[in-house]
């Protein structure tokens, strides 16, 4: 006896039904753990990242709380705990962290007249190519004002002229070091230049720009009135 049409069509209905139930089921038993073990190693991903997240931003407060303890140590009087505390920050992987470290434990030497010891710090910060370039630019120019009196003059040009322009953050004190090399050399007339020109940078602190205005006219440069010329023809 023949189905009926709707009969056909029910029929054909509950066997595509059981065929992707038998699928599914197939499926399942052949991928199931492994698709719980992927949504439990993803969960286990997100979580650890987020861990790892916060880890490092406590890690990271945790250093910088050590640094402004050990600077108050500084200040007080306390460079053995001051010390100890900067030597941990050494130790550390933060690069911003181990320089300004350094850095600081560079300025205890030199405050204490151990200007061997201050260089070798500032040179540890000056060479290390993985730290940012302002730590290290900081570190050679603070590393050559201790060595000043021992190196011989175009030593301080050459490692500084890449500072001594005008516009770079340690202009002055780069350029001041520069123009003194170019003196003890016999070189008047570039050391008028850069006096002249740092008499001339408002960014520069007033009595840096006083010393540079003097240096600058003894050497037969009126810095002032070249500053004062200047500014007119912009006004012009």
């Amino acid at each position: 006896m023949a189905l009926r049409p709707v009969d056909n069509e029910s029929f054909y209905r509950e066997v595509d039904e059981e065929l992707r139930r038998d699928q599914m089921k197939t499926y399942w038993e052949r991928f199931g753990k492994l698709v719980i073990a992927g949504v439990v190693l993803l969960l286990a991903a997100i979580g650890g990242f987020i861990w790892w997240q916060n880890q490092k931003e406590v890690k990271a407060g945790q250093r910088s709380e050590t640094l402004i303890q050990a600077l108050d140590d500084v200040a007080a009087g306390r460079k053995a705990a001051a010390t100890a505390k900067l030597d941990e920050l050494v130790k550390s992987g933060s690069e911003g962290h181990r320089a300004a470290a350094l850095l600081t434990k560079a300025d205890i030497a030199a405050e204490a007249n151990d200007l061997k010891g201050a260089a070798s710090l500032y040179r540890q910060v000056a060479d290390d190519e993985g730290l940012a370039q302002p730590y290290r630019d900081l570190a050679l120019v603070r590393m050559t004002a201790v060595e000043l009196d021992t190196l011989p003059p175009q030593a301080v040009i050459d490692r500084l002229k890449g500072l001594a322009v005008a516009g770079n953050p340690w202009f002055g004190s780069a350029g001041e070091m520069v123009a003194l090399s170019y003196l003890k050399l016999n070189r008047p007339q570039q050391a008028a230049g850069i006096f002249a020109a740092m008499a001339k940078d408002k960014k520069l602190p007033d009595t840096l720009r006083s010393r540079a205005t003097q240096m600058a006219g003894s050497l037969g440069v009126d810095a002032i009135q070249e500053a004062a010329g200047a500014t007119q023809e912009g006004t012009q």
